[in-house]
């Protein structure tokens, strides 16, 4: 077959914030042949200033009617919005309305980074999760409480060791990614999330699910996962841990 006659069989549509450099590499990587990837960049907040809760709450906050209205003309056939600490910092029903107001405009199912960490977490039926990201302390506080409003209990966390600015969360290693996994990890923790949508953590979830002997989620992944599973599909090849083998099981 010719590269690309398959393409057209879905369409996603990603809302992502103007400085992430990573989220659409990893969902180049995870997305499966003939489901294409548009995307429209968000502002709102200071590229220059550190990321802590005002500035994605900011990010949460601002109209999205003039990026959404750019990523409709694609006609997506599922709307991500592709930052899980714009919500994270807002909680649970603030994302949950956010994803019904993209859905009334633009006719299409829409997925959170932030909800899809939940769906992701729930459907492996995992309850008692280690945390960790490259936020500030005080965004950790509060993406730690939206999880346990949604019903999960954090056993662990880690904090990245300085505040970090947007590029430098962007750029940093998978290997780093690792430590920072592995210092989150604790016995009684059933999974590890890794929550950024611009963290390297995609390439290296088989990894680190082979050291920890557990699962591993993070926000690109798992927005994948839900994505997919909408669509009734199954991933690209390319490893990305327990939650998008899950899908095999259930398309099969």
């Amino acid at each position: 077959m010719i590269a690309g006659r398959n393409r057209g069989i879905a369409r996603l549509g990603v809302l992502v914030p103007f400085t992430n450099v990573n989220l659409e590499p990893d969902l180049a990587l995870l997305a499966p042949p003939g489901v294409s990837i548009h995307v429209a960049r968000m502002g709102g907040y200071d590229a220059d200033a550190i990321p802590d809760g005002a500035q994605m709450g900011g990010l949460g906050a601002a109209p999205l009617d003039p990026p959404l209205a750019l990523l409709l003309g694609t006609q997506p056939d599922i709307v991500l919005y592709g930052c899980t600490s714009a919500t994270l910092a807002h909680g649970p029903a603030f994302d949950a309305e956010l994803a019904r107001t993209v859905e009334a405009r633009a006719s299409a199912k829409a997925i959170t980074a932030a909800g899809s960490l939940v769906q992701a977490l729930a459907d492996l039926s995992l309850k008692r999760i280690a945390f960790a990201s490259p936020y500030v302390s005080s965004l950790n506080d509060q993406a730690i409480g939206f999880l346990e409003q949604s019903g999960f209990t954090i056993v662990s966390r880690a904090d990245w060791p300085k505040m970090l600015s947007n590029a430098e969360q962007s750029a940093i290693t998978p290997d780093e990614v690792i430590a920072l996994a592995k210092r989150a990890d604790h016995g009684e923790a059933e999974a590890v999330v890794l929550s950024c949508t611009d963290m390297r953590s995609v390439e290296i979830v088989e990894e680190l699910e082979m050291l920890l002997g557990k699962p591993v989620i993070t926000s690109n992944q798992a927005m994948v996962y839900a994505a997919l599973k909408i669509l009734g599909l199954t991933p690209a090849s390319f490893p990305c841990g327990r939650l998008l083998r899950s899908l095999d099981k259930v398309m099969s």
